[in-house]
Formats: structure tokens, sequence, C-alpha cells
């Protein structure tokens, strides 16, 4: 099987020829640029920076050379524009702060303060307040809530402020799709692609870093009181989000067609490490008729399936993601409370697909042993991939300074499982 024959039989819930693989397919199944580096000094590729592609979370892009040494079934399609608002039509020397020489997008501009700090500003645009800051020491930018005073009891509360965010998609961003279609029509990989805007309440996208100056409800702890307080507001706004997503999807499906066979609709968490943010009456009220009409256009005009970001303890969710029409999930937190993988793929295996699951970033791999992994990621693939509906990821993404040991270790176990050949270095 090729990857893409090899995906797509996995998402039908059929067994594929083996696991298929994914690293590097959206930025939520990717590694940090640091690992990236060292897996290509370990397996003797090119000599060259690695670009970053998203510097909020430092994650960077795997090449042609790299993905044919892990061997890897997916090719990302990602848009022009990273989450600081930089586009990625060039790039500049950057220097990490532990000496890694990296490339990142031409326009990605920062500062650092007296204590160390970095900051970094929307659109590159230095002249406005920073939307992020990678505190001394770390590895990661957060953003920062720039929300301006909110009106006295609402009255003057606009709509249009929250939704300056969700436009319709331009010329060059959809040139920019375009461009990335004959690489993948060479590589034979399945096309994983992004459909902007369409994350209703994203708490990553609620101070907006890419806009300058953002107006409206851009206060984290805020939006969440919004959810109970504002409700008919929020309704009016994802009716308005989810109308502007439509228009969009229409423009992108006439130029990648059914070349692409995943769209990543929504990276809104739910979850947390123990329970969830809402009841699973608020999710069917609120949000999943607006993820029904987006995965309802997508199912009706295209061959794509839906993919659903949700970290955390999310199964009494997950019934109403299924009911929204969305065909993935992931990176599916076993590690949380009440997710059990036996339980998951018993319960709801047959209906949604896992993508991720295949070894907790938070311990075991950044800290444990390689046979800890190794036992980790055997046992994962024996419970998600009978009958298919398995891809292959870890836990969300391959963390800073994770042992290059365990990340070979974690490669070598689905070569195993799959009864493939250890990687060569």
């Amino acid at each position: 099987m090729t990857g893409r024959e090899r995906v797509r039989t996995a998402l039908d819930h059929k067994q594929p020829d083996r696991v298929p693989l994914d690293f590097g397919g959206c930025n939520q199944t990717t590694v940090h640029v640091g690992v990236i580096a060292k897996l290509r000094e370990h397996f003797a590729l090119a000599k060259r920076p690695v670009q970053v592609v998203e510097p909020y979370t430092m994650m960077g892009r795997f090449d042609e050379d790299l993905k044919a040494a892990l061997g890897t079934d997916v090719d990302g399609l990602p848009g022009l524009y990273t989450f600081f608002g930089v586009a990625l039509d060039g790039w500049k020397d950057y220097t990490m702060e532990d000496g890694l020489q990296v490339l990142v997008p031409k326009g990605f501009a920062v500062t650092r303060d007296a204590a160390g700090n970095i900051h970094t500003y929307p659109q590159g645009d230095t002249s406005v307040p920073a939307s992020g800051v990678m505190p001394k020491g770390g590895y990661y930018f957060d953003a920062i809530i720039r929300q301006e005073p909110l009106p006295a009891n609402d009255a003057g509360l606009r709509l249009e402020d929250n939704l300056e965010e969700f436009t319709d998609i331009t010329r060059a961003e959809l040139d920019f799709l375009a461009s990335q279609l004959p690489a993948n029509r060479r590589s034979g990989r399945s096309l994983f692609g992004v459909v902007p805007g369409a994350g209703l309440g994203d708490i990553a996208c609620v101070p907006a870093p890419w806009l300058k100056h953002p107006k409206g409800i851009r206060d984290i702890t805020e939006w969440y009181i919004s959810t109970a307080t504002r409700r008919e507001f929020l309704h009016r706004l994802f009716d308005r989000q989810t109308d502007i997503v439509l228009g969009n999807l229409q423009k992108i499906h006439q130029v990648v067609g059914e070349a692409m066979d995943v769209a990543w609709v929504c990276g809104t968490d739910f979850g947390t490490q123990s329970s969830t943010f809402c009841s699973p009456q608020t999710y069917a009220e609120l949000y999943q008729p607006y993820y029904l009409k987006v995965n309802n256009w997508i199912h009706n005009h295209t061959k794509w399936k839906t993919f659903k970001h949700c970290c955390g303890s999310i199964t009494t969710l997950l019934e109403g993601f299924i009911a929204s029409g969305f065909d993935i999930i992931n990176p599916v937190q076993w590690t949380a409370a009440n997710m059990d993988p036996g339980m998951l793929k018993g319960r709801f295996g047959d209906r949604i697909v896992f993508w991720g699951g295949g070894v907790d970033t938070q311990k075991t791999l950044p800290f444990g042993t390689a046979a800890q992994v190794r036992a980790e990621v055997l046992r994962a693939c024996e419970v998600f991939a009978p009958g298919g509906g398995f891809v292959f990821n870890t836990i969300h993404n391959i963390q800073a300074r994770t042992p290059l040991e365990n990340v070979i270790a974690m490669l070598d176990a689905v070569k195993e499982f799959n009864g493939q050949a250890k990687l060569a270095k």
C-alpha cells in the first residue's frame, strides 16, 4: 500500500497492511524543532537548519528526506500564516536559546527584555504591543492577553469585534495551498489540510495573537464565563463564524479537490487531566449544531474525513463529537482520567478513528527509559490497531529536549509491531 492507501483504509475502519504513521501532518501531531534537528543528525541527512513552521510552539518542518527515513504516511497541507500572523513565504536565520541555528519565517520579529524573556509581535510589527512571550528558559510562546475594557453591563458589546479574525480566504492563501499539491502527488502520502476559522471558542485562539489590536472578549477567563453568561451572544457569533467557514470550504475544495484526505476542523480543547470544561449538555446545546453544519458540508461535498483535536478526559463528550459528524479524534489522551484505551476502542472504535494515543508525551517519552517507551507503544498498538481506525502518533506533540534514544525506541516499536525492520541509522 502507498501511504495514502494505508491511511484511507484505516480511516474506513478496515485493516491496512500496517499501522499508518503520522508526524508533521498538523500542528498537533508534530515535533519540536530541536528534536527534528537531532533526528536529521541521527540519520546523517543533509546538514541544514530546520525551518520553524510554527513559532508559537517552535515546531519544525519535516522535509522529504526525513519523512522517507521515518517512513511516515502523511503530508501536511499548512496554511499560509502562522499563529502570530506571519506568512510562510520566506526564511531568515535565527538562533535558539540553546545555540541551535534554525530558520524562521522572514516576518517573525522578537525583542528581549531585561529579564531575558523573548517577546514576539502580531504580523511581525514591533510598533504594536507584543502578542506572545517566551519566558526565560522556556521553549514555547505564551499568548499575551490584550483585552480592552469591556462595556459596562455588556452594553455595546459588538459581535463584529470577535469576528474580526474570521474573513474570506484570500487568493494568496489559496495559491499557497495549490503550490504544495505537486509534492504530495509525488510522495504518495495521505494529505492532511486545515479548515481555517472552524474552531469554535478555541481557547488558544481567543486572545488572537495574530491581530494587532484585538477587540471584544479576548481574556481566557472572561471567555469561559461568557459560555454561561453570554450564551446568546456566542450563538450569534458561532452562527456567523460557520457561515464564513462554509464559504471558504467551497473555495478550498475548488483548489485541492479530492487530493486531501483529512480536514482539520477544530482544536477546541474541552478536556482537562481529570474532567471536562463543560457538560455534555452544554456541548450539545452550544457547540454541536455549528460543528454539525461544517461537518455535514464536508461530508456532502467531499470525501474528506473530519478531524477533531481535543486533549484531556473527554469520554463523556465522545458521543457528542460523533453526533457532530467528526470522523477522527486526536490526541487520544488515555493518560487522563477515565480514558482507558481498551474501553475507548470497545465503545467508540467502530465509529471514530483514533489518531494518536501512541505514547505518553508528558512522562514516558521525555522521562522514561527506552524499554518503557517500547512497551507503551506496543501496548497502544495492540489495543488500537485491530480492525483499522487507528493512525499512530504520540499523545500530542513531541516536546523539546525529549531524548533522541526514546524517540528512536518509539519509532522502532511501531516498526516492530508492523513486522518491519528497525530504522537504519
